[in-house]
């Protein structure tokens, strides 16, 4: 395979459509008292009906002329058709709804349902959601939901389910399979002694093994140190500024490694997203991308149609916790306002959604993966994704705890960058950081 020559110009209205796409670069929230009204207790005697003249209100963090927009507005045309349920869907967009949302609930506009990510959802906006577990018992909803992501919501919001699963998503290494075939790797690596061996003959072949941006640097730091400590850990010790934390500097010092054998790109310590995904991996020109599964749907058309894609979970660490098994994977959701008269219309509305023919549309028009477990049959791009998402049994929240601490993010991302760079060694990096918090 030969490098191709970079010769594309990103214009802004590229960048939007592929901010547009992203599932990335998730905020941390903020915990909210939980709220214990349950579908039954909504079922009150001025409810609209659920039929002829019934009606719902469904705020959605899509815009109308995205994929998944384009998909929930079939589902919801086929639910009006179907029910003579009539649906205001408004499409708010990411700012909008983040903005939006919490001052209209607490005004108390009439909203049924609204979507959003699972952590935002759960934790930011826990306290407007309702219970669903009777909802979900009397659909058997569960049948066919992937049972990860349905114990995933429950674990984020302490337990009870209050949101519902859809336009799954996880974050792993992304790389082009034609590359490692040409480099002679033969197999993923499942350790970090393989990847190490992985990116010398990558190197060797004339390839940027890794690349990044400052967009997702802090996932490599907060991966690695989750491996060696386990998430839990490594956000103990990020929102305390534990620095001195051995497995900072051994977290360091495998980066710091990494670097003097030339296996980052040249310009990682100043790409800015996305210049690593789109002027590197999808050029050709590197080999390999810590980044989530929209990934390859954001880069297809720079890429190409002959580019095979490959995923693999962050390797395994010598004398840590956790391994393959553990990543952070996740989900957009569909939620019930608590004060919402119209429960059982508002869920089976959930379901035309992340059910049946709508959910793998969802699937097909965004290069997504699928919620239905009875949706087989997931996007070419994403077939090596699968196996590294049915693996998974445990779950890192977003950049695995890097990212646990606002104040310390910035200090974390711009070191970090520098470390991979080379222009710091691993006693630097966490020198800044002790530096930094004091």
């Amino acid at each position: 395979m030969k490098k191709r020559t970079m010769s594309l110009i990103l214009g802004a209205s590229m960048i939007a459509t592929m901010l547009a796409g992203c599932g990335g670069s998730q905020e941390a929230a903020t915990t909210a008292a939980p709220a214990e009204t349950t579908a039954a207790e909504a079922k009150t005697e001025d409810a609209a009906p659920s039929g002829e003249g019934g009606s719902l209100v469904y705020w959605s963090m899509w815009e109308s002329t995205e994929p998944q927009g384009k998909a929930i507005q079939e589902a919801v045309d086929k639910f009006t058709a179907d029910t003579g349920i009539k649906v205001d869907l408004q499409f708010k967009g990411r700012t909008g709804i983040r903005e939006g949302l919490q001052p209209a609930l607490d005004a108390g506009t009439n909203i049924d349902l609204f979507d959003e990510d699972i952590d935002r959802v759960n934790t930011t906006w826990g306290q407007y959601l309702m219970d669903l577990e009777e909802l979900v018992k009397a659909s058997d909803y569960e049948a066919t939901a992937n049972a990860g992501l349905m114990k995933a919501c429950r674990d984020v919001a302490g337990g009870t389910l209050k949101s519902i699963p859809y336009q799954p998503n996880v974050f792993a290494f992304f790389y082009n399979k034609a590359i490692f075939e040409e480099a002679g790797v033969t197999a993923v690596p499942t350790t970090w002694e393989e990847l190490d061996a992985a990116c010398a003959k990558i190197k060797e072949a004339g390839y940027t093994p890794i690349t990044n941006d400052d967009a997702y640097i802090t996932c490599m730091f907060g991966y690695h140190m989750s491996r060696l400590i386990g998430e839990p850990a490594t956000e103990t010790v990020v929102k305390e500024g534990n620095w001195d934390d051995p497995a900072v500097l051994k977290t360091a010092e495998a980066y710091a490694d990494f670097a003097a054998k030339g296996y980052f790109s040249e310009t990682i310590a100043s790409n800015v997203w996305p210049a690593g995904q789109n002027q590197e991996l999808a050029m050709g020109t590197a080999a390999m991308y810590l980044n989530g599964s929209w990934l390859p749907n954001e880069v297809k058309d720079m890429a190409g149609d002959d580019f095979q894609w490959g995923c693999f979970s962050y390797p395994a660490v010598d004398g840590g916790v956790d391994g393959v098994e553990a990543a952070n994977y996740g989900s957009q959701v569909l939620a019930i306002n608590k004060d919402s008269k119209n429960a059982e219309a508002a869920f089976q509305l959930i379901e035309y959604i992340t059910k049946g023919e709508f959910d793998q549309k969802l699937s097909e028009y965004s290069v997504g993966i699928p919620a239905d477990s009875a949706n087989t049959e997931w996007p070419a791009l994403l077939a090596d994704v699968k196996p590294v998402m049915d693996s998974l049994t445990t779950r890192y929240p977003w950049a695995a705890g890097a990212e646990a601490n606002a104040d310390m993010t910035p200090i974390i991302k711009e070191n970090f960058l520098n470390l991979c760079g080379g222009s710091i060694d691993a006693q630097g990096f966490v020198n800044a950081l002790k530096a930094a918090g004091n």
